[in-house]
């Protein structure tokens, strides 16, 4: 179920920031049909037992926040973003890997 918190979370940032926001909110919903939306951490974040994610608006990106297990199973193909141990910022001005996104969340529900 949408938590209206991160609908207004999502409201306030400018409307192509808005955009990526929400298109990563549905994917959440898409991939983990059972998924709980909260905000932690004053951001958006995704749990079905534990917490699958968060994300983040900024100016100039998405910050994605799959935890350090979910980066370090996909380090390989994070070189076009900047990441570190615990983020990976997608540019703004770009489309979103949608295909990474979906694999790392689905490797984040079945990882122990």
């Amino acid at each position: 179920m949408k938590n209206p918190a991160v609908t207004a979370y999502i409201a306030a940032f400018p409307a192509q920031t808005q955009v990526q926001l929400n298109v990563l909110r549905e994917l959440f919903f898409e991939e983990v049909p059972e998924v709980q939306e909260v905000i932690s951490y004053q951001m958006p974040a995704y749990k079905k037992g534990k917490i699958i994610g968060y994300f983040a608006g900024y100016k100039n990106h998405i910050g994605f926040y799959p935890t350090a297990r979910g980066i370090k199973a996909f380090e390989g193909e994070l070189s076009p973003y900047n990441w570190s141990k615990g983020a990976i910022q997608f540019p703004i001005d770009q489309p979103l890997p949608l295909e990474l996104i979906r694999k790392i969340i689905q490797f984040k529900c079945v990882e122990k």
